[in-house]
């Protein structure tokens, strides 16, 4: 009895843990918020994006759990800063327009281009987003490197 009571509580406590990470902690943003306003960093400073299509997600446990998908209207600032090192995050499996794998290989490939959004969007995280010439763009949260060269230390 003891050692069906033990399994029972793993397996309880391990379909809460992955509800949690799953759903518990992500919240969906209202496209017509603030908080769906992207902006991009050009060499002369910050512009926002003319996006159609808005569909995000993020939470306050974490500074890196924000995913977007969106599609520009228009073009991307031809100064559009790039971002070098760019690895897109897994998001939670029912997100189903944003997928980490294939935004990766494509960046890897060359299909896609890597630019910052905003940098220090939280302390020690930069907003980047994936574009693709036919405007499709993903985005997401990433820890930045803090080094002489990109010119930030603490």
């Amino acid at each position: 009895m003891a050692v069906i009571a033990l399994l029972l509580a793993g397996v309880a406590t391990g379909a809460g843990v992955w509800y949690a990470q799953q759903y518990g902690f992500y919240d969906r943003i209202d496209p017509a918020s603030p908080a769906a306003a992207v902006s991009i960093r050009t060499a002369d400073g910050s512009v926002p994006l003319d996006m159609i299509g808005f569909e995000g997600i993020d939470a306050d446990s974490s500074p890196i759990r924000w995913r977007a998908c969106f599609r520009l209207q228009g073009n991307l600032p031809a100064d559009a800063v790039p971002f070098a090192d760019a690895t897109p995050l897994n998001g939670p499996g029912w997100f189903d327009c944003y997928d980490a794998a294939r935004i990766g290989a494509d960046l890897e490939r060359g299909a896609a281009r890597a630019v910052l959004a905003q940098p220090e969007i939280r302390p020690d995280v930069d907003r980047v987003l994936a574009i693709y010439p036919d405007g499709r763009a993903y985005g997401w949260h990433q820890f930045n490197d803090k080094t002489p060269e990109r010119g930030v230390m603490d």
